[in-house]
């Protein structure tokens, strides 16, 4: 069973995310558009859990299918959509969760939504500052449901993330 935890910022994050983007290049090859880092591991200074989320865009999410063998070589577990249509989720580490891979086709609203989000929290330090209070808070009432963290955080996203894209269409 993986535990739920938060820990302080890493500086190791955007090395350990920049070697797995090589890695999912080398994988993949002219698949992969672009790969990007996002989740709470790429804001400075933001507490997270320690997992390095990646957002991963192809120019055709049904062939990236066709490489389900390619990332289980790279250690990679293929979820299938995992509950988000139009996404395929690969999982590294098993319950010792290292990474996870977000692939969406380019141009999918996901990805501006995850990169709106991510740029969002980069620039506004306080906001991010209490997001990472919250996250604290929800481990502790969580008690190691990962489906209640998520829960206990999801307003606040969603209300940040509104503000985020407002900010970005200015």
């Amino acid at each position: 069973m993986r535990t739920v935890i938060v820990v302080p910022y890493d500086d190791k994050w955007p090395e350990m995310f920049e070697a797995e983007s090589l890695l999912i290049k080398t994988l993949l090859g002219g698949v992969a558009k672009d790969i990007h880092h996002i989740g709470s591991t790429s804001v400075p200074g933001l507490s997270a859990k320690p997992v390095i989320d990646i957002l991963l865009e192809v120019s055709d999410i049904n062939e990236l299918d066709r490489y389900n063998f390619a990332m289980a070589y790279g250690g990679y577990v293929a979820r299938g959509e995992n509950g988000i249509p139009g996404r395929r989720y690969f999982i590294k580490g098993g319950d010792q969760r290292s990474h996870q891979v977000h692939a969406f086709a380019v141009g999918d609203m996901q990805v501006l939504r995850h990169l709106v989000f991510r740029n969002y929290l980069r620039e506004n330090t306080i906001i991010a500052g209490k997001y990472a209070e919250l996250k604290h808070s929800a481990v502790l009432l969580s008690k190691n449901d990962a489906h209640r963290y998520s829960s206990l955080k999801a307003n606040f996203i969603a209300h940040h993330l509104r503000l985020a894209q407002a900010d970005s269409e200015q």
